[in-house]
């Protein structure tokens, strides 16, 4: 009889301490404290002939969309793929071929193999936490929603992992704007368990894409102690904090959270960078003076070697803003030209990522580049011809905002007004008339009364 895990799936292990650290893993994969690294070491040195320890770390680092973190992670794989030889249970042998494709910029078709891995073991934790985490770098929201719906009910709410799982939900309805559900999910997989971050930005998600700042503000503050320490979505949860006192105007308050939580040695990794370089573009689109921030994250970012350009599409654009805010324009045009040059490359024509850049990601940094230089009128057209087709780059709405709102912005500066009106309106009738929306709205006014913004 195969050896069973505590959801009934088969593992290729009989060792139940090296079973123990790996479900140790899996809980922090899904809920963010501390990296699992100690636990597969544990889970190593407790069975050194198990392949999916192996594996797991390997998913680990693919998933921090790291290029530094590439060799170390096909090193594992390469491990696990060799201790598979001796034969391993079908479900560890999918989990390896998904992240293979992972590895080769198959994003897709790594979702498609968890999919089918689903259907037999739905309460594979695994499988659900990496399917989400590149659909969302793909910006699948039909998928973010319906996958763990497929695989709720074949779970029980005693399970320490359910929380965790229900939030995966949560945050699909919400990207696939079922808000009122989305809200009720996240609070439900909190009440079961107040260390389930995921849930929390579930619900951030809601109030941000419902103009609620006040509510999303006090909503962070509430489950603060559960998230800002020792967690690794923390950085996230700081921008969701700081967007939502931009939301109210409030450009002190958010460049308070940027300086004590989104710079210098808080930023570990690009997923964080990229939240910084988010937020300093906003306040830049504001008229704030964030030329030295930026440099400091630029340099950080691009200039140390941490970021190589044509890996992640969602990642490049926002390390273009860095650069961008800092002026280096001549900088941005370099990284520009290094990604449009992997994103043409034939051999590269499978992976996923080469696709939405070539379609989506460099039209898009084409926009952000007129407007820095002052083509107002070029980066409103070319944003908007592009933004149908954002979603493909990853990310979730609240990220992608960033694009419309730099739209809108180039539109009060130049003279698409009317385009400008047309943006203004979807976002007014999407979430109540907040500060932020009221001051683009009165600029706008201005610019089309005065021929210029007051």
């Amino acid at each position: 009889m195969a050896t069973l895990d505590a959801r009934g799936n088969p593992v290729g292990t009989d060792r139940a301490s090296a079973r123990d650290a790996l479900e140790s893993a899996t809980w922090r994969l899904m809920a963010f404290y501390d990296t699992p690294l100690a636990d597969l070491d544990a889970a190593i040195e407790a069975d050194p002939q198990w392949c999916l320890p192996h594996a797991v770390k390997a998913g680990f680092l693919l998933s921090l969309t790291e290029p530094s973190q590439m060799a170390a992670a096909q090193a594992h794989l390469d491990t696990a793929q060799a201790l598979a030889e001796a034969g391993v249970p079908p479900r560890e042998r999918a989990h390896l071929e998904a992240l293979q494709l992972v590895s080769q910029g198959r994003w897709g078709a790594a979702c498609r193999l968890w999919d089918l891995l689903l259907v037999e073991h739905p309460r594979d934790a695994l499988a659900l936490q990496w399917a989400q985490l590149w659909d969302f770098y793909r910006g699948d929201a039909a998928a973010l929603r319906a996958r763990p719906a497929r695989a709720l009910p074949d779970w029980d709410e005693d399970d320490p992992l359910y929380p965790h799982v229900l939030a995966l939900w949560a945050f699909g309805l919400e990207e696939c704007h079922r808000h009122d559900e989305a809200e009720e999910a996240g609070r439900r997989a909190l009440a079961l368990d107040a260390r389930a971050p995921w849930a929390v930005h579930a619900v951030a998600h809601v109030m941000e894409m419902q103009g609620r700042f006040d509510d999303g503000a006090a909503w962070l503050r509430q489950h603060q102690p559960a998230w800002a320490e020792g967690n690794g979505f923390a950085a996230h949860l700081w921008w969701h904090a700081a967007l939502f006192r931009l939301e109210g105007l409030d450009t002190a308050g958010s460049l308070r959270v940027l300086d004590g939580h989104l710079s210098g040695d808080a930023l570990q990794i690009g997923l964080q960078r990229v939240d910084a370089a988010s937020l300093l573009w906003r306040l830049h689109l504001l008229g704030a003076d964030v030329t030295a921030r930026a440099a400091a994250l630029s340099d950080d970012w691009c200039g140390a070697g941490a970021h190589e350009p044509g890996h992640y599409a969602f990642n490049d654009l926002h390390a273009l803003m860095a650069l961008l805010c800092a002026g280096e324009v001549g900088r941005a045009e370099h990284q520009l030209a290094r990604c449009a040059e992997r994103a043409m490359a034939g051999d590269d024509a499978r992976r996923d990522n080469h696709l939405m850049a070539r379609e989506v990601g460099l039209p898009l940094a084409r926009g952000l580049l007129a407007f820095a230089k002052g083509d107002c009128d070029g980066a409103a057209d070319q944003l908007y011809a592009a933004r149908s087709q954002a979603w493909r780059l990853g990310g979730s709405h609240a990220q992608r905002d960033v694009f419309d709102l730099t739209a809108l912005v180039a539109c009060v500066h130049g003279g698409r007004k009317s385009l400008g009106r047309a943006l203004l309106n979807e976002r007014t009738l999407a979430r109540p008339m907040s500060p932020l929306t009221r001051h683009w709205s009165d600029a706008l006014g201005a610019s089309c009364s005065h021929g210029a913004v007051r």
